[in-house]
């Protein structure tokens, strides 16, 4: 069981028969009365995202996810194909179930696929990516400006914003959880 004290951003948790996951949470103490707890949940299955209020001291069963290790194979257009690392087993899943994660696949990848009570729930990928860049502007000598950034595309056709001497043929190190250039390789 997961109580109001126990919160972690991450965490999931099983709330009206459906799977929730901790995105942020606020401890609220009123002058009178007993403290609240107001939470922020993504729905996992769905996507959805919704605030709720609840008295400290509330308890949740907590979910218990399974990962593990499989490697991204292929797409054939809606279907992105992976393969589970230890058993081999092969599975599909559909670029809305894959949601943002789509833009960080490489063929040969590999991430962690998440389970509950046997049903994939999507993948986790890993903190940073290197992404090959196949077509951004020329930088020019005169755009000295701090910080001065330009767009490129990647091979898996995501559009970052990188600084100016980045070139076509250069690998960059992305963050998947915001998606933000960090290095070039």
């Amino acid at each position: 069981m997961v109580s109001t004290g126990d919160l972690r951003k991450g965490i999931a948790i099983e709330l009206d028969n459906e799977l929730w996951q901790i995105l942020d949470y606020h401890h609220i103490k009123m002058g009178r009365g007993s403290a609240q707890v107001r939470i922020k949940l993504k729905n996992i299955k769905r996507g959805q995202t919704v605030e709720r209020t609840f008295q400290a001291g509330e308890k949740w069963p907590r979910a218990h996810l399974d990962k593990r290790q499989v490697q991204f194979l292929y797409s054939d257009g809606n279907d992105y194909h992976f393969m589970d690392t230890e058993s081999y087993e092969q599975f599909a899943l559909t670029a809305d179930q894959l949601a943002e994660a789509v833009d960080y696949l490489k063929d040969g990848m590999l991430l962690d696929r998440t389970t509950y009570e046997g049903e994939t729930i999507g993948v986790e990928l890993p903190i940073t990516v290197d992404l090959l860049v196949s077509d951004t502007e020329p930088g020019f000598a005169g755009d000295t400006q701090t910080g001065a950034r330009k767009p490129a595309t990647t091979e898996t056709g995501l559009v970052v914003q990188v600084p100016i001497f980045v070139e076509p043929g250069d690998t960059i190190r992305i963050d998947t959880r915001t998606g933000e250039y960090q290095t070039r390789v």
